[in-house]
């Protein structure tokens, strides 16, 4: 039997599974007056209700039994501590230490990584501060007022979604785009809405190779040198985060614009090291500090808080409970604030990159599902199309809620008619509607008997559809910090107790490393022999018709 499924705590949960499916949670609250005020707490800012799921005491502790058995609290120590948990890669996983505000020593193959650390944070702060001061020109002698950040996964999306996010915070005068995909169509038009004498690219790989980076590099670099400037005017212009200096350096960088950063940082979690750059270009070093010191603050709450009361525990003890016992497949994120509406998209690489996977850190196949599908968009607009079949199917879809109890210079109603939207839909998904109710409602109506049990009968919601609600006071640097460090953590323990490696990402690499062929293929530079008889048709029908 697998190491997971003979777990004293996984028995005890297999067995309550039955019994809890049979419960409302109407009857819950019915029972118990207390249980929103027993399962809320608050955390690094943060507020989480958690109230409104199918859970009773009996499951809880079986949980956080689960967890202790899985040997959550050492895995913990181990991450904090510069332990190699990146097992396949040999690697430290010390996101933690970009924001280390404690002033001790994190030590890495006997090194301490925080003296590194500082530093490319001094660096960040310094050239930021040129760029905003004017310090920093353009070839032309003319201030920078327009960044362009290109990447690709973590390195992408950490920075476009924290600077979407912070909308409010973006420094005046300052414009920031972000650049992803290989498709010629994003490069082009970034590059068509900017001005080569005020551009700043900032070009995000640790290799300095990646592959859709690279080349979309190599386009801007090739379009900068077409508006006018000479080689040299490179350096004015382009930066780059990166290990590579050398390869940075040859572009035509300046040595003191690469900004480094170490093997163990993985890329989706990296926005609090120098790939970080680009969001304190946009709203300006003092509040990405604010952003990393409002992750720090989870950090501290997670290594330090018991699970009762420990907030990423309590949200991957709830997720492990619907994917493992309930039958969830997937789990959906609902902000309901404009700004965070890419935020649901940030966690399912998060997530799904981390855990997505079927073999355990002792080489075993699972036999127990593991991450979910994440997914979901912003507020209102969801409850016009997806949210009909959270509402009525049989499909058991756990929800995260995440709502802003305040917005700067927000119109009242806007902001009162989001908040009981997003509240009425959490409170529907719990109670949902009786046939009894419905049948009520309509029994003023001039509709036949038969009609009226019939319309009844597709009015009727189930309900019991679990939900956390998370709330926080607004949406600053230091509470979005919070949010994305939880569901960092949430990741850890999940990944902790289906005893998988959470950070590295094989999935991703056999697709780089095939596309690369393929890549050679289409160039004439690698025989077709190599690929089956799909691939090589593919390939030919697209060489054939270019």
């Amino acid at each position: 039997m697998d190491k997971l499924r003979s777990a004293p705590a996984w028995s005890a949960l297999d067995k309550l599974a039955p019994l809890v499916k049979r419960y409302h949670m109407r009857d819950m609250f019915d029972k118990d007056p207390e249980r929103a005020n027993k399962y809320t707490l608050k955390a690094a800012g943060l507020t989480l209700d958690y109230s409104k799921n199918r859970v009773t005491e009996e499951v809880l502790t079986s949980l956080f039994e689960l967890a202790e058995q899985r040997n959550v609290k050492q895995k913990i120590v181990d991450m904090f501590s510069g332990q190699p948990i990146n097992t396949t890669e040999g690697r430290a996983v010390l996101h933690t230490a970009l924001r280390n505000f404690s002033d001790k020593p994190i030590y890495v193959d006997g090194e301490n990584v925080m003296p590194d650390v500082n530093n490319t944070l001094k660096s960040v702060k310094l050239f930021t501060e040129k760029v905003h001061s004017g310090e920093h020109k353009g070839y032309t002698g003319k201030p920078i007022k327009t960044v362009v950040s290109i990447g690709i996964g973590g390195s992408f999306l950490g920075p476009k979604i924290v600077s979407e996010s912070l909308k409010p915070y973006w420094v005046d005068g300052i414009k920031t785009y972000f650049v992803a995909n290989v498709d010629g169509c994003h490069i082009q038009d970034v590059l068509a809405q900017v001005d080569a004498e005020q551009t700043l690219f900032v070009m995000s790989s640790k290799s300095f190779s990646t592959q859709e980076t690279l080349q979309n590099t190599l386009t801007a670099k090739a379009w900068f040198l077409e508006q006018g400037p000479e080689q040299k005017d490179i350096a004015k212009h382009f930066v780059a985060v990166s290990s590579n200096v050398k390869a940075a350096v040859d572009f035509g960088m300046a040595k003191e614009n690469v900004f480094p950063m170490g093997d163990w940082v993985g890329g989706r979690y990296s926005l609090w090291s120098a790939i970080g750059l680009p969001i304190s270009l946009t709203i300006g070093y003092d509040h990405f500090e604010a952003l990393l010191k409002g992750a720090y603050d989870m950090d501290c709450h997670f290594q330090e808080a018991p699970f009762e009361n420990n907030m990423p525990v309590i949200m991957a003890m709830l997720g492990v409970w619907y994917r493992n016992f309930m039958g969830a497949q997937s789990h959906a994120l609902l902000p309901y604030y404009h700004y965070l509406r890419g935020f649901p998209a940030y966690v399912q690489q998060l997530d799904m990159e981390s855990n997505g996977k079927s073999t355990t850190l002792d080489g075993r196949t699972v036999d127990y599902g593991t991450g979910p599908i994440i997914w979901g968009s912003e507020g209102t607009n969801g409850q016009h199309s997806f949210y009909q079949l959270i509402h009525q199917s049989n499909l058991p879809i756990p929800v995260d809620f995440l709502f802003p109890l305040k917005v700067p210079n927000q119109n009242d109603t806007h902001h009162n008619m989001l908040a009981s939207n997003c509240f009425g839909q959490a409170q529907a998904l719990m109670q949902g509607k009786t046939f009894e109710e419905c049948l009520e409602d309509l029994s003023g109506s001039s509709l036949s008997e038969p009609e009226k049990l019939s319309l009844a009968a597709h009015k009727t919601m189930p309900g019991n559809h679990p939900s956390n609600m998370l709330l926080f006071e607004e949406v600053t640097p230091h509470s979005l910090g919070a949010l994305i460090a939880l569901y960092e953590h949430k990741v850890l323990v999940q990944g902790c107790i289906w005893g998988l490696n959470s950070f590295d990402q094989w999935g991703v690499e056999l697709g780089k490393v095939l596309g690369n062929d393929v890549f050679d293929m289409i160039e004439g530079e690698m025989s077709l022999d190599s690929v089956d008889a799909s691939t090589a048709k593919l390939i030919k029908h697209f060489i054939n018709n270019q």
